[in-house]
């Protein structure tokens, strides 16, 4: 089975390797790292349709489906999971989700060794030794990747643990940020004004800031909690309904439990949609406040002007899996949508780095014999 299974992840890689040999594009290098950050996005958007379909159990033994390498095999042991219990965890649709996920999961797997040893040779021949090929995030990445495979198998075989969940997806994001960096480092960016320099902190406090939304919002989705307030912008009618923050926020438990085993209250599940709600405003602010700032850096007005329309829509996708009684599609475009922050804010702290060198760069001295040369 293990050997199959390591067939699979190697097929999943295989188009987007073959797409990257057979392009045109000299630097393959760069592009493989594009396209394993272009798959990477993808499969966290295909986690996000696996967990909000409930299909996370869909095999619920590890790293295969009831011992075996695909659900084909294992047909007999689901028809019979799911003829016992129809709307349960196990039926042969949401197994197959399931699988899919893990296969996709291998093949970036897969891609990030290739840039990992690609990397470390085009280092080790690389005369300057430049900053573009230094293997330390490849490594990085590689060891990375390794934890997250980890947390995916305790996301089963601890059944959905909300907290494990919630740190896989967290996982999921940070490989997405770590991908973004090795991205922009292999590629060409138009110099930045050194008035960037000053954006390097609230850059970075904005990206701690959607780090902590994100967080946020896995706990809405890993609680079933999405729904707990159906109105907006009141939530039960109230400004602060009756909630149990102790409860809700409690880390280590079951899945729908209490630390001490008893059935969450609801006023729990509120209290957790609810903070996710109220400290969405605080992230629209702050990063509009940031994409503005940085609209007015030459260098840097693209991005700030995507931020500025990025963070809109996300807060109205939000609103609108409310008001629209939690679409699974819209779900799962408002994943796909912090998803495109995170990588937006990456670019921005990578270019207001550059904007930090620039700044610390002497400034060169044009000679009267210069200015008539030129």
């Amino acid at each position: 089975m293990v050997i199959q299974l390591a067939i699979m992840g190697l097929l999943a890689a295989l188009l987007p390797l073959a797409t990257v040999w057979a392009s045109r594009d000299e630097d393959k290098y760069r592009k493989l790292v594009w396209v394993t950050l272009f798959l990477t996005f993808d499969l966290i958007m295909f986690g996000a349709f696996t967990r909000l379909t409930d299909s996370g159990l869909g095999c619920p033994d590890w790293p295969g489906c009831f011992g075996h390498s695909n659900p084909l095999q294992a047909y007999e042991h689901i028809s019979a999971a799911e003829t016992a219990m129809p709307s349960g965890p196990v039926t042969v649709m949401k197994a197959w989700i399931e699988m899919i996920h893990r296969y996709l999961a291998m093949g970036v797997g897969v891609l990030i060794i290739a840039i990992m040893v690609v990397g470390w040779r085009k280092w080790r021949r690389s005369l300057d030794r430049s900053s573009r090929f230094s293997p330390g995030l490849p490594t990085a990445l590689f060891v990375f990747v390794c934890v997250q495979g980890a947390f995916g198998a305790w996301t089963v075989t601890m059944k959905l643990q909300p907290v494990i969940v919630t740190i896989h997806l967290l996982l999921g994001m940070t490989l997405l940020a770590m991908l973004a960096w090795l991205g922009a480092r292999q590629s060409h960016h138009a110099p930045v004004d050194a008035v960037g320099y000053s954006l390097r902190v609230p850059a970075s406090l904005a990206l701690a800031v959607l780090s902590i939304q994100i967080a946020l919002g896995g706990w809405v989705s890993t609680n079933y909690a999405p729904l707990a307030c159906m109105d907006f912008p009141l939530c039960h009618g109230q400004l602060v309904p009756d909630m149990d923050f102790a409860n809700g926020f409690h880390l280590w438990r079951d899945l729908g439990k209490t630390a001490t085993g008893d059935y969450l209250p609801f006023s729990a599940l509120t209290a957790i949609h609810w903070t996710h709600r109220m400290f969405a405003f605080f992230v629209l602010g702050f990063v509009a406040w940031l994409g503005y700032r940085a609209m007015k850096v030459e260098g840097l007005k693209p991005t700030g002007r995507w931020l500025i329309i990025l963070v809109i829509a996300q807060f109205l996708t939000g609103m609108s899996t409310v008001f629209l009684k939690w679409p699974l599609a819209l779900a799962v475009i408002h994943n796909g949508g912090a998803a495109l922050l995170t990588l937006l804010l990456v670019m921005l702290n990578y270019k207001t780095r550059l904007a930090r060198r620039t700044a610390s760069e002497p400034m060169p001295v044009f000679s009267a014999t210069t200015r008539t040369s030129a």
